[in-house]
């Protein structure tokens, strides 16, 4: 088996910081949660989800990270890598934005500095994997260079899968 190095967990941009989770992130990560239309978890739900995410990160290496603008220093979503429906080897790149900051090229941002973290590790594919309905992602996607490999039924519709390889 491969190793691979430990991405960092410390991404700079130019208008964006990508940092490991505090449990302070609880109430705002709650709040994009909610956001899905699918309820709203309680508090104490979403700081076990960060305990989580911050083992799954101490055991595999890679990092959902928290975005935060630099100026404002609010927190406005997460970015990071996954194994989601993918593999430790190729995992999936994921983001997630509050609604009121999208549309200004911060998941693209965001998702530019991940895909160079996971080069870094020496990987040499990532995944994504988004639902067919969700135009502004794919658009993200292909703006960062992945492309479609196929499409599955799921039990929330059709999902495509889009792969990059890295550097």
């Amino acid at each position: 088996m491969t190793t691979y190095e430990t991405m960092p967990f410390h991404l700079e941009t130019e208008r964006l910081t990508l940092r490991p989770w505090a449990a302070s992130d609880a109430a705002e990560f709650r709040a994009l949660l909610a956001e899905r239309g699918k309820g709203t978890r309680t508090v104490e739900h979403v700081r076990t989800s960060i305990a989580e995410l911050l083992t799954a990160t101490a055991d595999t290496g890679i990092a959902l990270l928290p975005v935060q603008r630099r100026d404002e220093g609010d927190f406005i979503g997460y970015c990071g890598l996954i194994i989601g429906r993918s593999t430790l080897e190729e995992p999936e790149i994921a983001y997630e934005l509050f609604r009121h900051a999208h549309g200004r090229g911060y998941a693209t941002e965001a998702a530019g500095a991940v895909l160079d973290a996971a080069a870094a590790t020496g990987r040499k594919r990532l995944w994504s994997t988004v639902g067919s309905w969700n135009t502004p992602s794919l658009r993200v996607l292909e703006k960062l260079g992945f492309e479609r490999d196929h499409v599955s039924m799921e039990d929330n519709g059709e999902v495509v899968w889009l792969t990059r390889p890295l550097p």
